[in-house]
């Protein structure tokens, strides 16, 4: 069955058999409906629009007193920041201060007492071996009378220095008192602390202080102590301090005394007590 218009023509064929024209109001439709995608599109994408916001407060929020009360908070945190850091800063320095001996870049006796404390634990509860070393520096007496306390000082930070040059970054040196100087040697047993022993020796034998053209040899006895914990730190200086009292009387860091050597070569021997 044809369908045919009012005219009696096919449906979409014109009076003289051509093609009907499309209908005006499909493409009124079809433009409308692309309008209203494009217009859908643009609101999707749109530039956002900028609003100026302090601490989640929009701009219509903030009068002027608010302003004014949220700048002076501002100030006021970062006065305390500032003054936190600074503590900070002294607290370390403090700490520094209250370990570090007065005069020589090591640990001070109270120090040194607190590590050999904590290390001696360490020792009793894992059962590891640890070690302390007793040094006595000779012949301090004779380098102040003959060049001056200067020189002493120079030949405690000299000999210090050794120490600290020669040991892992886990033992710990420090200075007892006076011309006396400790060594804590963590997981090491008593062979090895011998040995460590004989090479600060050697190292201290080839290495004088030059000072103002004199080469000034240092000399020193050395006593040691293992601990395997069941001690005090005290029972343990004590220790490791009558055996260098020992190996002092038997000369066994070498000469008893400093061994001063004049630019010309000459030395002069000065015997120190015990």
């Amino acid at each position: 069955m044809k369908i045919r218009d009012r005219a009696g023509g096919p449906a979409g064929v014109g009076p003289a058999g051509g093609a009907r024209p499309v209908s005006k109001v499909g493409k009124v439709a079809k433009g409308a409906a692309a309008a209203s995608v494009d217009a859908t599109a643009s609101a999707t994408h749109a530039a956002p629009v900028d609003q100026a916001t302090f601490l989640g407060l929009s701009e219509a929020e903030l009068s002027p007193n608010v302003r004014a009360a949220l700048t002076a908070l501002l100030d006021e945190v970062r006065h305390l920041r500032d003054e936190l850091d600074r503590t900070r800063k002294r607290i370390t320095h403090l700490e520094r201060v209250a370990d570090e001996d007065a005069m020589l870049p090591i640990a001070n006796r109270r120090a040194f007492v607190r590590e050999l404390t904590r290390l001696i634990s360490f020792s009793e509860r894992y059962g590891s071996p640890g070690s302390v070393l007793y040094f006595d520096l000779n012949g301090m007496k004779q380098i102040n009378d003959r060049f001056g306390h200067p020189a002493g000082d120079a030949a405690l930070r000299h000999f210090a220095t050794m120490l600290l040059n020669n040991v892992r970054d886990s033992d710990v040196v420090g200075r007892l008192g006076g011309d006396e100087f400790g060594v804590i040697l963590a997981q090491a047993d008593m062979a090895q602390a011998q040995d460590k022993a004989n090479q600060l020796l050697s190292v201290i034998a080839r290495s004088p202080l030059i000072w103002e053209g004199v080469d000034i040899q240092l000399s020193c006895a050395v006593g040691m102590h293992e601990f395997h914990g069941q001690q005090t730190a005290d029972d343990a200086l004590s220790q490791a301090d009558a055996s260098m009292y020992q190996a002092k009387r038997q000369h066994y860091a070498g000469k008893n005394g400093a061994t001063l050597v004049e630019a010309d070569g000459d030395e002069a021997e000065s015997d120190s007590d015990l």
